[in-house]
């Protein structure tokens, strides 16, 4: 390992997917859990992930400001570090720094075109074009179809993989499919979902949807909320 080279180590590559990206471009994938069982920190750790693969990383937050999603990156990021043998942290986050960028756009005024036209000027203007979109408070339960299919249009169009945090509800029971409500008449749009199953002292992951063949599982730690399997 040179000193521009990051190594993470993604305990996901142990569900048994054939690429640690889990999803290619033009793909959707969503991280199912109730309020407060540390979505964010999932998405964020996907992206880290990413950002040191060398891949950039478009984080939008429609619920969040940008100092705080960036705190959460450098929290989970100083956590992660020594479980990664990184001992100087400081040259290390400076080395995946630039490969995210985050953006806040409030849920009423979101929409594809806009997104779109925000995306544009960024590529146009040769200031970031993202390889993976993270989309933390996406409005599922008033959404519809359309819009996530014009969604996957855009990803597919952009060369983009796309991630999303999905709220649940604990008094809500899975549809017909065995989906979450939120995703009713949409989950065929998704290659990957995740659900996060609160277990005694951690949470389990469980894969609702693209499960590979073999591997083994998956859980965060309830006091750090890293991954581990």
């Amino acid at each position: 390992m040179n000193e521009n080279t990051i190594v993470l180590d993604n305990p996901l590559k142990r569900l048994g997917f054939a690429s640690e990206r889990l999803i290619e471009a033009g793909q959707m994938g969503g991280i199912c859990a109730r309020a407060g069982i540390g979505k964010t920190s999932f998405v964020v750790q996907m992206g880290l992930h990413a950002m040191a693969r060398g891949e950039k990383v478009l984080h939008i937050s429609l619920d969040e400001p940008v100092t705080k999603i960036n705190l959460w990156y450098r929290e989970v990021f100083t956590l992660m570090a020594p479980k990664n043998n990184i001992g100087l942290i400081n040259p290390a986050w400076d080395a995946i720094l630039p490969n995210r960028l985050i953006m806040t756009l409030k849920i009423d005024g979101f929409s594809i075109p806009r997104l779109e036209e925000r995306l544009g000027d960024l590529i146009e203007q040769d200031i970031f074009k993202p390889q993976t979109l993270i989309i933390d408070g996406f409005p599922f339960d008033t959404c519809d179809r359309c819009m996530l299919k014009d969604l996957k249009i855009l990803a597919e169009k952009m060369g983009m993989n796309v991630w999303f945090t999905v709220n649940t509800h604990r008094h809500e029971p899975p549809d017909q499919d065995g989906y979450p409500v939120q995703l009713s008449g949409i989950s065929d749009l998704f290659t990957v979902l995740f659900q996060m199953v609160p277990d005694n002292k951690n949470v389990r992951l469980e894969i609702l949807k693209g499960k590979p063949d073999g591997g083994q599982p998956v859980f965060i730690d309830t006091e750090t909320m890293l991954l581990y399997a």
